[in-house]
């Protein structure tokens, strides 16, 4: 690789935001590790990481293992599943199992903590290290979602990103958090926006919006610290 060309590694490429990702942001001369539990289609330029993010200690380590020396310029957590029935009038926070709970937490939370930890040697390699995670408006002040597990999960990891911040401070890393609201993630990433406008009466985010949101972040200098950005629909009144 060149001296311009970035190494990326992002969670969650099989579909939705992270395929998204994939697909838009590297170049075709960067190196790209995706991690995701079934295989990406349409990826050129991709290393499939096999991993399930529930199991912590074995995705922590088969990534790991993967990347080897490799230096990180970009990391992208983009991972956040959630209860039976979430954002349905049949959500029943009393009928979650303790089972899924510990899911929800192992692969939103414990499997993010575990992997930044094992990646901070790889981060500090970079001349412009991005750590990116990708949040919710479930994890922001006063939301109105009845989601308990996934809400906690996404209030922890703006809790990471703040003391993420203060480990790498004096690496000059950056550490931001895009709080999502409700995205078009049924929609590919190369429909042109006023379709998903019109089909969705401007209900959803389209993909590109975020991607646009993402680039910014990766444009700033070491010197700049971009630590969150919110963006819920505009017809979204969860919060």
């Amino acid at each position: 690789m060149n001296s311009l060309s970035k190494t990326f590694l992002i969670y969650g490429v099989s579909r939705g935001l992270g395929k998204a990702i994939v697909q838009s942001i590297p170049k075709a001369t960067d190196k790209v590790y995706g991690v995701a539990r079934s295989a990406p289609s349409n990826m050129k330029n991709l290393t499939w990481i096999c991993a399930d993010l529930s199991s912590s200690e074995n995705a922590v380590q088969t990534v790991k293992d993967t990347i080897a020396e490799d230096q990180i310029d970009v990391l992208i957590y983009n991972v956040g599943i959630w209860e039976n029935h979430a954002f349905t009038e049949d959500y029943d926070f009393q009928n979650i199992s303790p089972l899924e709970i510990n899911e929800i937490i192992n692969t939103n939370i414990t499997t993010c903590i575990q992997s930044l930890q094992s990646l901070i040697g790889h981060l500090k390699r970079s001349q412009n290290a991005k750590i990116i995670l990708i949040g919710s408006t479930w994890g922001v002040d006063n939301h109105n979602g009845k989601e308990l597990v996934f809400s906690a999960t996404k209030y922890a990891l703006r809790g990471i990103a703040q003391s993420l911040r203060e480990i790498l401070r004096e690496y000059s890393i950056g550490v931001s958090v895009l709080n999502l609201g409700y995205l078009a993630t049924e929609y590919d990433i190369d429909i042109p926006a006023e379709v998903i406008l019109e089909e969705t009466d401007h209900s959803l985010i389209p993909l590109i919006d975020v991607i646009q949101a993402i680039e910014f972040i990766l444009s700033t200098s070491n010197a700049t610290c971009v630590k969150e950005i919110l963006m819920p629909a505009m017809k979204d009144k969860n919060i």
